[in-house]
Parts: structure tokens; C-alpha cells; sequence
């Protein structure tokens, strides 16, 4: 594992339908994100936040794809900052922010990776899918889009940020802890044959077993693994503190053990967490929560 951190805030929450994420760098910071991880023998480098617009000094253009071009401008410079990290040689760990982040996170460590033929895949832990497209989307928020964007569908302006290039291939993500998708989503995903594993597998399955397939596939097709956590795959119970909670998530231990395994495969190059409420938290349990799972992935063992 990198050594070398560098931890990139996006206080970005024009993505998203509900105000507060924007606060959810500041949130996992005071719950002792750098500390934690200096624990664990790590030589971070936060960079602070990167410059984002709010809401308050923009205007809807189109209702199917809400703020457009602000979301655009700062997933590029978003997309500048990842691809110079793991560039100078650095383990991107990247703070939101609402979960559209990943269109800008996911075009910078694809521009890395092509520049270093490297094959990306990402683990997505999340309750929704987030392959809406502004044809399918019941919102227009961009925060739904990520995935299929990333995967070349969906508006040019967000298909091109870091490049005109498809950032993503289908059969090398895998999402964990569906519990909300839309029907249009449901057809996406069936179509590009996306892995993909609901409350329902997970309860029948177990985890474990299911990790030890997902790992096993992405050890066969890929250099580079990006975890992409959004803190409302897990229950509610848990973490309170998203915006868009979702009954019936995954448990404390389920989540942990997503991070412990991933990090014992030693593909796990970059990292964000996303979604982060501390608005609807209660003593910022949520966040401290979060960083837990972010050292986890990053080699923090009970024993």
C-alpha cells in the first residue's frame, strides 16, 4: 500500500436534491480524519478544499440536468487535482461532497491509468445505483449520474470532463448494497450486465462470500481498484447523516469487512467517500463513523 496520502476536499452539494453535504469535508476532518490516519504510519498531504459555487449565486437551466455547468467546471478541476496525485505518486483520498464527485474523481484516475496502462475498477457502495441518465432521471440532479456517465452515457459536457474518452468499462464495476433503483437504472444495468449486489444477495449470501468474488474477478482484470463509498449503503441505523437515507442498509460490521478485504487484496489505489450529512447527524457520529471505514480500507486491523 502507498504510503503517501493525499486528501482532496470537494465541497460540492449542487449535485444533490437536499443541502448539508457541502459541510462533509469539514465533518470528517474534525472527526480526526488526518489523525487517524498518521496512526496508521501514513504521511498525509491535505491539500484543503478545492473551490466550489453554491447554489445560492447559480441558476437552473435545465430541469433534467440541474447546474449543469458549474458541475462541469469543477469535476474538471476536480479531475486535474486526482490525476496529479497519483501522478507525483500519491494515494488520492477524496472528501465530498454528493456522490455527482465521482464524474470528476473517476476521469482523473482514468487519465492516470490510460497514460500507464493500468485497467480501473471500482467498487461502488452505495444504496442507489446512480446510472440515471437525464432521460431516465425523475430529478434532473446530477448526483444520480455518475456511473452512467462514467461509462460514456448521458450529456457530453459531463461524458468529456478529464478527456473525450469512456472512463469506465462495465464489467469492471461492481455495486454494493442496492436497495433504491430506479427503473430505468434496473434496465441499464441488466443491458451492460453491470455485477451488481442488492440488500437481498447480500442478506442470502453473506458478504464474505460475496467479497471473495468480487475480489477473486478484480485481481483477473484490473491494476487499479477505486473504492467509491457513499455513507448511505449503510442503514440508516448506523449513519444517520446522509441526505438520502435508505432503510434496511448495510450493518457496521458488513461495511468494515467491505474495507478489510479490499485493503488485504492489495488493489486498492484511491478513495472517496461521499454524501456526508453533518447537518442531519447527531455529535458528527456519522462522520467519525465514516473515517472509521476509511482506515479500514487503508490497513487498520482489531487484531
Amino acid at each position: 500500500m502507498n504510503r503517501k496520502l493525499k486528501v482532496i476536499g470537494y465541497p460540492l452539494d449542487l449535485g444533490a436534491g437536499r443541502r448539508g453535504v457541502d459541510m462533509g469535508p469539514s465533518a470528517l476532518r474534525l472527526a480526526g480524519l488526518t489523525q487517524r490516519l498518521a496512526q496508521l504510519d501514513y504521511e498525509v498531504h491535505d491539500i484543503g478544499d478545492i473551490s466550489v459555487p453554491t447554489p445560492e449565486t447559480q441558476d437552473i437551466y435545465d430541469s433534467q440536468l440541474r447546474y449543469l455547468p458549474e458541475i462541469t467546471k469543477a469535476s474538471e478541476a476536480l479531475a486535474l487535482h486526482v490525476k496529479n496525485a497519483l501522478d507525483t505518486g500519491f494515494f488520492p483520498l477524496i472528501l465530498g461532497g454528493d456522490h455527482s464527485m465521482s464524474i470528476g474523481s473517476l476521469a482523473g484516475i482514468s487519465a492516470h491509468c490510460q497514460a500507464h496502462n493500468k485497467r480501473l475498477g471500482v467498487i461502488w457502495v452505495d444504496a442507489h445505483s446512480d446510472i440515471n441518465t437525464p432521460q431516465t432521471s425523475p430529478s434532473g440532479n446530477i448526483h444520480g449520474m455518475p456511473v452512467a456517465v462514467n461509462l460514456g452515457i448521458g450529456a457530453k459536457e459531463l461524458t468529456s470532463v478529464g478527456g473525450d474518452f469512456v472512463k469506465l468499462q462495465p464489467q469492471n464495476i461492481t455495486m454494493i448494497g442496492l436497495r433504491s433503483v430506479d427503473p430505468g437504472e434496473r434496465e441499464l444495468i441488466k443491458q451492460l450486465g453491470i455485477e451488481a449486489y442488492s440488500m437481498t444477495e447480500i442478506d442470502k449470501l453473506g458478504m464474505y462470500a460475496i467479497m471473495l468474488t468480487v475480489l477473486e474477478r478484480m485481481k483477473s482484470r484490473i491494476d487499479h481498484l477505486h473504492i467509491s463509498f457513499d455513507l448511505d449503503g449503510v442503514d440508516p441505523s448506523v449513519a444517520k447523516g446522509v441526505g438520502t437515507p435508505v432503510p434496511g442498509g448495510l450493518s457496521y460490521r458488513e461495511t468494515h469487512l467491505i474495507m478489510e478485504m479490499a485493503a488485504e487484496s492489495g488493489l486498492v489505489k484511491s478513495f472517496e467517500v461521499t454524501e456526508v450529512n453533518p447537518i442531519l447527524d447527531d455529535m458528527n457520529q456519522s462522520a467519525d463513523f465514516a473515517v472509521g471505514v476509511v482506515t479500514s480500507c487503508l490497513g487498520k486491523r482489531i487484531l
